[in-house]
């Protein structure tokens, strides 16, 4: 095996193999699921109504994506735990938004991007590419509610699993995802040879 880092189930018998061997886990991270029978609308239009004072909770457009490249620029040495949860920065061709790519975020009244997240639809899944929040908004629930906004969106246009994951090093993301509804179903590690 390479002395790269590896990423593997927490539970696959080769991540004991390589730490018996020396290798060392450099950081943890997770995945959960959400499934459109187990969404509770209620407690989803509860998360975007909470920062309603804050902005507007809403589908990003073209005429958006300014706003998002700014955030995202803003915020690229934030996301924790390694090559597992790795963030590419957003070009304005990735930041596009399409029929299989939806991007979902809070706008305040200048149209500054707040928070926002992506998901990446392929038939009736969803999986998250990534959700952040600016600096001065973390803690108020902004995370919940960008991610509870497709959910609702998407629920009901016939997506029936959701898939979402985040680092270990970040409770406040997994707060969040659990307060929309998804149930943590893997654990993964990352391994290097330091």
């Amino acid at each position: 095996m390479p002395n790269e880092p590896v990423v593997l189930r927490a539970d696959d018998p080769r991540a004991a193999a390589l730490q018996a061997d020396g290798w060392t886990v450099t950081a943890r991270s997770w995945a959960a699921q959400l499934t459109g029978v187990t969404v509770v609308r209620d407690r989803l239009e509860r998360l975007v109504d909470r920062v309603r004072d804050v902005g507007e909770v809403r589908e990003v457009m073209d005429a958006d994506l300014h706003a998002v490249l700014e955030l995202d620029a803003a915020t690229l040495a934030d996301y924790p735990g390694g090559v597992a949860t790795r963030h590419e920065p957003l070009t304005p061709e990735r930041a596009r938004v399409s029929p299989e790519r939806r991007a979902f975020g809070l706008f305040d009244v200048d149209g500054r991007a707040l928070g926002v997240t992506y998901v990446d639809i392929d038939g009736r899944r969803a999986e998250t590419d990534f959700t952040v929040v600016a600096r001065d908004h973390r803690g108020l629930g902004v995370g919940a509610a960008v991610k509870a906004a497709p959910v609702l969106a998407l629920a009901d246009s016939g997506i029936g699993v959701f898939r979402t994951g985040g680092s270990a090093d970040n409770p406040a993301s997994l707060a969040a995802n659990r307060s929309v509804g998804y149930v943590v179903d893997e654990q993964w590690v990352t391994l290097a040879r330091l």
